[in-house]
């Protein structure tokens, strides 16, 4: 991330006005409109299908051990995946 010198877009007013409270540190201001993660890609869709093959695998007998060299993902990943997986299939019904 690149930052742009405030003297070059803002009021002098304003500048004024921000310098009383950082006065030569970087600030970060966050857009108005946050977007939700994996919005912009597909990576929501690739990372729910990889999870769902993986709760498929163990239900058919593979273990958590085998899940993780497979996936390459910590045992404690594949625990976590199977357990958010286990609650959400329990909630439909």
């Amino acid at each position: 991330m690149s930052y742009i010198r405030a003297d070059r877009i803002l009021p002098r007013e304003l500048l004024e006005a921000i310098q009383q409270y950082v006065d030569g540190e970087i600030i970060y201001i966050p857009k108005k409109e946050k977007r939700s993660w994996g919005s912009g890609t597909s990576s929501k869709e690739f990372f729910r299908e990889r999870n769902e093959r993986i709760y498929e695998a163990y239900q058919n007998g593979i273990s958590t051990k085998e899940l993780s060299r497979t996936f390459s993902l910590s045992e404690k990943s594949i625990q976590r995946i199977l357990r958010k997986l286990r609650s959400a299939e329990a909630a439909e019904e």
